[in-house]
C-alpha cells in the first residue's frame, strides 16, 4: 500500500511524540502499518508518502536513484536571474555542494492560508521559487535559499516522481490507484 498525506505545518513526520507542541502522524487515521517514507520537517508543508512496503524507501530515497521532488518556496525578497543560476548550479551548505537542480520563479500559488501566518515585513518583499531536486539533505531547501540570501519563509512540497500533491486538503491522506503509484516512480 502506498498512501499520499498532504502534511499540515506543525505536523511531525513520525507516529511518536518528540516532546515537543507538534502533532504526529498518529493523529490522522492512518493504517496501523505504514510508516513514513522520507521526511517534512515539522515547518513544512506537503506531500508525504507512506507505505507499508519496506523495499520502498531505498527505490526513493537513495542518492543514487536520483527521484525527483519539487518544492515551492515563498522566500524573503524576489531573487534574480543570476541568484537562480546559482541555485541551480548547486551552492554549499555545511561543507557539501549541493547536486545540480531545476529552480525558477513561479506566481504566487493559490494555496491555503498558513496557520500561523508567515511573518510581514512591510519594507521586504517576498516570492516564489519552484526547486526540483533529485536529493534530500536535512532542511536542504531551506539551507540552499539562505545561502544565496533569500530565507525560506514557507516550503511547500507539491511532487514526488510525476505524482503531484494536487487538490489533496491539508491533513488529507488517500491510498494511490496503480495509475498514480506508477506516477511516483517516474523520473
Amino acid at each position: 500500500m502506498l498512501i499520499a498525506f498532504h502534511k499540515p505545518f506543525g505536523a511531525l513526520s513520525q507516529f511518536t511524540p518528540d516532546g515537543s507542541r507538534h502533532r504526529t502522524l498518529a493523529e490522522f487515521g492512518f493504517p496501523k502499518s505504514v510508516y513514513p517514507l522520507g521526511r517534512l520537517d515539522a515547518d513544512s508543508e506537503g506531500l508525504l508518502l507512506l507505505s507499508d512496503e519496506k523495499r520502498l524507501n531505498a527505490k526513493l530515497l537513495l542518492p543514487e536513484n536520483a527521484h525527483r521532488r519539487v518544492y515551492w518556496a515563498q522566500v524573503e525578497r524576489v531573487p534574480s536571474p543570476l541568484d537562480l543560476t546559482r541555485l541551480a548550479n548547486g551552492v554549499v551548505i555545511q561543507g557539501y555542494k549541493t547536486k545540480p537542480c531545476k529552480a525558477r520563479l513561479i506566481e504566487p500559488p493559490n494555496l491555503p492560508e498558513r496557520h500561523p501566518p508567515i511573518r510581514f515585513r512591510k519594507s521586504v518583499p517576498t516570492s516564489w521559487i519552484e526547486l526540483e531536486l533529485t536529493e534530500g539533505k536535512n532542511r536542504q531547501v531551506r539551507r540552499m535559499t539562505a545561502a544565496i540570501g533569500f530565507p525560506t519563509l514557507r516550503l511547500v512540497r507539491v511532487q514526488i516522481g510525476n505524482f503531484k500533491l494536487g487538490d489533496l486538503k491539508q491533513g488529507e491522506w488517500k491510498i494511490l490507484s496503480d495509475a498514480e503509484r506508477r506516477a511516483v516512480f517516474e523520473r
